[in-house]
């Protein structure tokens, strides 16, 4: 029987897209009093570009951009995450529809993990009606789409992104174990 080890924490981050007039300052301040210190952001890219799945809610012209936590967290805390950037989301809409969409995940050593509340066979059930969804694995030195994958965490330039939070996020650990 193999021994039961306690999880090793995880490197939280948020995928935020938002509507034209979105301020993009105040919802950074809600996510840092939530979650704390942001330690890496993406670079700013159009939605757009990828898919047309929010257009009817919230419209054209989306922006995107992926920032990461500096305190780890517990993986078991994602379902938690997810219903509190839910409510976030909801504070902002206007007439029932969200003019902002805030999708939070985690990273390991080994993978990208995103939270969702939409069933699918490749997605497994956390809690509280939150599933997980392997995105990117680790292989040969670069995280790695699925064929699920949605395009934009499939672009070269966020595979980019989220090598570099790898980095980051061995060295807070590295950090965090010497302690």
């Amino acid at each position: 029987m193999g021994e039961i080890h306690t999880h090793i924490p995880v490197k939280l981050f948020t995928a935020i897209s938002y509507s034209k007039g979105i301020a993009v300052s105040f919802l950074m301040e809600k996510l840092t009093t939530l979650f704390g210190e942001i330690d890496s952001e993406s670079a700013v890219f159009k939605v757009d570009s990828f898919t047309s799945y929010y257009q009817k809610e919230m419209g054209r012209g989306l922006s995107k951009k992926i920032v990461s936590f500096k305190r780890l967290i517990a993986p078991d805390k994602l379902p938690q995450i997810k219903v509190t950037t839910n409510r976030l989301e909801a504070e902002q809409s206007v007439d029932g529809n969200r003019r902002v969409n805030i999708d939070p995940g985690y990273l390991t050593q080994a993978k990208v993990v995103l939270a969702t509340t939409k069933d699918y066979s490749h997605r497994l059930y956390m809690s509280r009606g939150i599933f997980a969804d392997l995105h990117l694995n680790w292989s040969a030195k670069s995280f790695r789409p699925q064929p699920w994958t949605y395009p934009d965490y499939a672009q070269e330039a966020i595979i980019a992104y989220f090598n570099d939070l790898r980095r980051i996020y061995l060295s807070d650990l590295s950090q965090q174990v010497s302690k």
